[in-house]
């Protein structure tokens, strides 16, 4: 039956109704998906997976916008942890998709999501590494009467419980064949044991990237033990949670592109990115330049190696041995096919960039003893205050070359050497030195390893007076 409306005519009920529902529908809201990433800005090791990619914008750049996202917004939820645990507990709850931790705590991530019903934890890139497991470390107050981990015995030592310091603990007590209770092991944060460790609270603090570089540099603590002496690779990575990878593939492979992006950054300018890297994150520039700087402790590489998955596993056997994880199969839970694909997509052979362990390095002619630089884990670099990064051929001119500047009254930020057994960067002042008193100065990073060498002849010397035998440098 039709109804009349003044000016409207004979109207149906049918197509009052039309009218009506056409005049009150309102917009349709589109989607948001919202990822949660949940990051560790003071962990050096993650800045090109983290800091890095959310200060340059690096992600948005690549998330997806059309086909299924065409009516979806996507918004970033970044989460800033000091620690990997509280990561892996943020993506168990549902409120963080992807999360960036290191190789113990990314094992506990992936053995945790095991048995969850909902979902999984997929391996998808890497952050940074060291093969020699340097990074790591356990430094006392530099006025401590301890200068060993023997030292430490039934001492105070404090330590990030779960996480990759952590790890490196458990697995130094095993492999020297000494009980859990060998320390009074308590957990503190890395700002917690930093303070208390200044305050002389503590005997020793145990932790991960830059800490154990860190505090030394700051001129409070010593390094007693470093990572490497436990021969095992030490390694940041990301992980993702399986059903929002499956469901949301290509915004995980706009991440990875934003990593490669990332690395290329701090690769193009290593100071410039230093400089940023400390004014978002607080960590000195010296710190992060040690680390991320051509030759630097870490090599900053996303492609997921053998050596690194091998290492898992034997990090899976440490906490197996204390009860702290079951069974847990590493090999599944690595998926490169994300970086696989971005690589492809950017004409990158992955499996050649897999397979090496080549680091960007140190290179340029040396301006004290006047020769290029040939052998870059041979060299040493110079950061002039408030000036540049000067490269020198060897530990000896770097020495010499600082000798020159305070005798011309320049000053030096800090002076970086390599490791003679290892070709790991130091800090100059950090080091040990075999002096052979023909002009040949070698740096040392464990004072062990000093004395077999000045076995063959020389002698073992400390900074400040291996500086003073370096007259000409050679």
């Amino acid at each position: 039956m039709a109804r009349r409306f003044p000016g409207l005519g004979s109207v149906s009920a049918l197509a009052l109704i039309a009218l009506a529902s056409a005049g009150s529908t309102a917009p349709a809201r589109a989607e948001t998906i919202t990822v949660g990433i949940g990051t560790q800005d003071t962990t050096t090791n993650t800045a090109t997976v983290g800091v890095v990619i959310r200060q340059l914008k690096l992600l948005e750049k690549y998330l997806p916008k059309t086909g299924k996202y065409a009516d979806k917004t996507i918004q970033l939820d970044w989460q800033n942890f000091t620690s990997g645990p509280p990561v892996t507990n943020g993506m168990m709850a549902g409120k963080l998709q992807f999360g960036a931790m290191g190789d113990y705590p990314l094992v506990v991530n992936g053995a945790t999501f095991k048995n969850n019903p909902e979902s999984q934890s997929q391996l998808v890139a890497v952050a940074a590494y060291n093969l020699f497991g340097s990074g790591n470390g356990i430094v006392v107050h530099k006025e401590s009467k301890y200068f060993s981990f023997e030292d430490l015995k039934g001492k105070v030592v404090s330590v990030p419980f779960g996480s990759a310091a952590h790890g490196m603990v458990l697995k130094a007590l095993q492999d020297k064949g000494y009980p859990a209770t060998y320390f009074r092991l308590v957990s503190q944060s890395p700002e917690v044991g930093s303070t208390n460790l200044q305050e002389k609270k503590i005997d020793a603090h145990a932790d991960f990237v830059p800490f154990a570089e860190l505090l030394p540099f700051r001129g409070f603590a010593r390094k007693v033990f470093d990572g490497v002496e436990t021969k095992l690779p030490t390694w940041h990575g990301v992980v993702v949670r399986t059903d929002f990878a499956k469901q949301y593939p290509e915004i995980v492979e706009a991440y990875i592109k934003a990593i490669l992006d990332a690395d290329a950054w701090v690769k193009e300018n290593p100071k410039r990115a230093a400089e940023q890297i400390s004014a978002w994150t607080g960590t000195d520039k010296e710190v992060v330049y040690i680390f991320l700087g051509p030759g630097g402790i870490m090599t900053i590489d996303p492609t997921i190696k053998q050596p690194l998955i091998d290492a898992a596993r034997e990090d899976v056997k440490v906490l197996q041995k204390l009860d702290r994880i079951k069974e847990f199969d590493v090999g599944p839970w690595v998926n490169d096919e994300y970086l696989r694909k971005v690589f492809a997509e950017r004409g990158l052979d992955y499996e050649r960039q897999r397979g090496t362990t080549t680091n960007y390095e140190v290179s340029g002619e040396d301006s004290f003893c006047k020769k290029p630089i040939a052998d870059p884990r041979r060299a040493g670099e110079i950061w002039v205050k408030g000036g540049d990064i000067k490269p020198y051929s060897s530990a000896a001119c770097t020495l010499g070359a600082l000798n020159e500047m305070k005798a011309k009254g320049q000053a030096a930020d800090v002076a970086y050497v390599f490791d003679t057994a290892r070709g790991i960067k130091l800090f100059a002042r950090e080091a040990f030195y075999v002096v052979d008193g023909k002009g040949g100065i070698a740096p040392f990073l464990l004072k062990q390893d000093a004395e077999a060498a000045a076995k063959d002849g020389g002698k073992v010397m400390p900074y400040d007076e291996a500086l003073k035998a370096a007259v000409t440098g050679g």
